[in-house]
């Protein structure tokens, strides 16, 4: 796997978000999240059409409770290990929201936004982690990568993912191997 000049990986299947906009700092940090549509079920299609602004909001009644609003990140990795691509590393995805990562605000502006399906409840499949340390490699071959956080560690007052299923140690011993 690896990055092309218009910052879409290779091996990834591409589906293009509205979401974004120009990014006009280097990328320096991961962020990694947790996401289902409805919470807590997997495998269907709402974190895609979320991300596309296509979600039905009468498809489901949870639908109706997620603020208008438009939302994206860089790549999701479903339970299966597949890696969907929405925006461009070379541009800025809206996932992290307000955020502070080594006392700088605006994490969006310096980071690439990695969400797996799943939840602070159930723990993430090998295949999941298999995937985020590629996908992980790759982006730190094309990038100068100073960090890697969860969610709730640049926002912690609101947000708990990627949460207490997500293994730390063991993402960071398959890199770190």
């Amino acid at each position: 796997m690896q990055i092309d000049p218009d910052g879409w990986l290779s091996g990834a299947e591409h589906i293009a978000s509205p979401n974004f906009d120009q990014r006009e700092s280097a990328i320096e940090l991961l962020v990694i999240h947790n996401i289902s549509l409805p919470p807590g079920e997997f495998g269907g299609e709402g974190v895609e059409r979320l991300f596309t602004n296509t979600l039905d909001r009468d498809a489901h009644p949870y639908y109706r409770t997620i603020p208008q609003g438009r939302v994206s990140s860089h790549f999701y990795i479903r339970r299966d290990g597949h890696l969907i691509q929405f925006v461009s590393v070379l541009q800025r995805a809206w996932h992290a929201g307000l955020s502070v990562w080594q006392r700088r605000e605006r994490c969006n502006d310096f980071s690439i936004g990695i969400e797996l399906e799943g939840s602070d409840f159930v723990p993430f499949t090998d295949a999941q982690y298999k995937a985020l340390h590629e996908l992980t490699i790759a982006l730190r071959a094309a990038f100068p990568i100073r960090g890697i956080a969860g969610h709730s560690d640049i926002a912690p007052s609101r947000k708990t993912d990627p949460g207490p299923c997500f293994d730390w140690q063991r993402y960071l011993a398959l890199l770190s191997a």
